[in-house]
């Protein structure tokens, strides 16, 4: 195999890194972001819309783009993605109001979505079936190492600069990294490999250049308004409305709107345009865009009904009813149009085989099991060890999420020798045995060197199951749809977490108020007369809290149980394996 491909692999497991990161990094930017766009920290409920369009923009559309890398290829899709990513980063660095924040988080998520299955299928195009497992758990540990690099990576900036300067960052290297992959477009990779079309040989579009700047360069105006220009007799002006008091209503946001227009004209009218926008309407087209809208309406329901719920005292949003019956028209019409439609968002028989949509069920019980640890040990931590410190109890999690990395190597690599379904169950009963210790943590073991274990325990198998899942799908569906399967994993996952958390939350929330009934609390005043008697008090809050993690913990163990058990049924005769030594030695690189 040629250098270049493993460059491009490369590249592509880089930036799935950085856009996984970013879905943590708004962790702790999030009241400073809040905060820019006129919401008080008081109201931090509702900054729910940045999560959930994140969410949204991520998950809804994810099949669509691997059903277009299917078809169009695995380069242009990676480049697309990156670009959307950094056009998000852009609009959310210089949002001044709650929809133009939530709208850049929706391109993000939806850039930055994109990218995982098309790196996916990118292993799966450079590497025969026996051979993918250490690849798949290296994009893997990449993935899951930017729920690491995120808070990290959030806390830095926002230490030397305000949290604008996060997405400022994002917005370069996912530039740098799209002309990065690129210019390797052109070189030698694997027949087998999905190709890009043929592009026409000629001068560059200067034309939809300068429309593409004049409408970057106006919207920033819009975006910024600044001040110096205010107050200026003559370009003060520029920012006088035509009527109301919209932005996009006065003279600079219509320059910006018209240009936009124009560029768009320009695409799909110019011989050798900017962006080949026929082209991509086609593949949007032949990918099947229609049932793309209807999953993305049905996936978008279930996303909103727990993702903007009330943690504390709901386990749906109010409106959560409403949602789940939009998702459910949604579904019943997408399962009509899947049956008449000639070329359908997920081909016939493409997920026939037990291993295939078996991997989509395993994909679930983790997202639902993760999911309690990327939130709860935090939260344990906070209501013990680290009361005071948001930030200390977010570092508990990192012995967690620094093993789950490496447990995804070595889970990649043990796929070589070992069936998905043995390697899957035994990371997913290493990670239950993870939980079941947690639910005997009191109020000082995040202090003791056994806790440390546990984690480590449990991010480790959660690492090493994720390869064979990936590696299962793969193997079970053949080459040309192998992008929207590998979406559909990621789906899965994602609406696992969403509902998992949310589950997992309420039965904790009913054991905490049983716990109360049992152990009835005194008034703070009784108690918090005095700085020990305040810490007294709050000794007594954490032994009310515990109880509630705890249930989370043994809800997130039988998740992750039956993730296991599905996993030894539903992975029997997936072809993962190798049968030589030397292909072993040979796959490591």
């Amino acid at each position: 195999m040629s250098g270049s491909p493993r460059v491009l692999l490369g590249l592509a497991a880089v930036a799935v890194a950085f856009a996984a990161a970013d879905t943590y990094v708004v962790v702790l930017a999030l009241p400073e972001m809040v905060g820019a766009v006129g919401v008080s920290t008081e109201e931090l409920q509702r900054a729910a819309p940045i999560i959930s369009g994140f969410l949204l923009g991520y998950v809804a559309m994810l099949p669509l783009i691997g059903r277009i890398a299917d078809l169009r290829g695995r380069v242009p899709v990676l480049v697309a993605a990156l670009v959307i990513f950094a056009f998000g980063s852009l609009v959310t660095t210089l949002a001044y109001d709650m929809p133009s924040m939530v709208s850049g988080r929706f391109l993000q998520g939806l850039g930055g979505g994109g990218l995982v299955p098309a790196t996916l299928a990118l292993v799966a195009d450079l590497y025969p079936r026996e051979r993918r497992g250490v690849p798949l758990g290296v994009v893997s540990a990449v993935q899951e190492l930017g729920s690491v690099i995120g808070p990290l990576f959030g806390a830095v900036v926002l230490a030397v600069a305000d949290w604008r300067a996060i997405f400022v960052i994002n917005l370069v290297v996912g530039l740098v990294l799209a002309a990065a992959i690129h210019a390797l477009r052109g070189r030698p990779v694997p027949e087998d490999m999905p190709r890009q079309e043929d592009r026409r040989k000629g001068l560059p579009d200067f034309l939809g250049a300068l429309l593409l700047l004049v409408t970057l360069g106006a919207g920033a105006l819009v975006f910024l308004r600044p001040a110096r220009l205010l107050r200026d007799l003559t370009w003060g002006q520029m920012f006088i409305p035509f009527a109301g008091d919209g932005r996009w209503l006065t003279p600079v946001g219509a320059t910006a709107v018209v240009a936009l227009l124009l560029l768009v004209v320009r695409c799909f009218t110019a011989r050798r345009p900017l962006v080949d926008g026929p082209s991509w309407v086609r593949s949007a087209r032949d990918a099947d865009l229609t049932g793309a809208l209807f999953l993305a309406v049905a996936l978008g329901g279930v996303i909103l009904t727990f993702a903007t719920a009330d943690p504390k005292i709901q386990l749906v949003a109010d409106q959560g009813w409403w949602y789940l019956t939009g998702s459910a028209i949604a579904t019943l019409a997408l399962v009509v149009h899947l049956r008449r439609t000639p070329s359908p968002l997920v081909p016939r028989g493409a997920l026939r085989r037990t291993p295939a949509w078996g991997a989509i069920v395993v994909s679930f019980f983790v997202g639902a099991a993760l999911i309690a640890a990327l939130i709860d040990i935090p939260l344990f931590a906070r209501t013990t060890v680290h009361r005071d410190s948001q930030l200390m109890a977010a570092l508990e999690l990192v012995r967690f999420l620094v093993a789950l990395p490496v447990g995804a190597v070595v889970g990649g690599y043990l796929t070589r020798r070992f069936s998905a379904g043995l390697i899957t169950a035994v990371g997913m009963l290493m990670a239950a045995a993870g939980f079941v210790l947690m639910t005997r943590w009191d109020i000082t073991s995040l202090d003791s060197l056994h806790s440390d274990a546990t984690l480590v325990l449990c991010g480790f198998g959660f690492g090493l199951a994720l390869a064979p899942v990936n590696a299962a799908i793969l193997a079970s569906t053949d080459d040309d749809v192998h992008g929207v399967a590998s979406a559909m994993v990621v789906v899965a996952r994602m609406v696992g977490m969403l509902v998992g958390i949310s589950a997992l939350t309420a039965i904790g929330l009913r054991r905490y108020y049983a716990y109360l009934e049992d152990n009835p609390m005194p008034a703070a005043r009784e108690v918090c007369d005095g700085k020990t008697r305040c810490r007294a008090f709050s000794d007594l809050l954490a032994g009310a809290g515990i109880p509630q993690e705890h249930a989370v913990f043994a809800g997130a163990a039988v998740c992750a149980v039956l993730a296991a058990v599905a996993a030894l049924v539903l992975f029997r005769g997936a072809a993962t394996r190798s049968f030589s030594t030397a292909d072993v030695l040979r796959a490591g690189g």
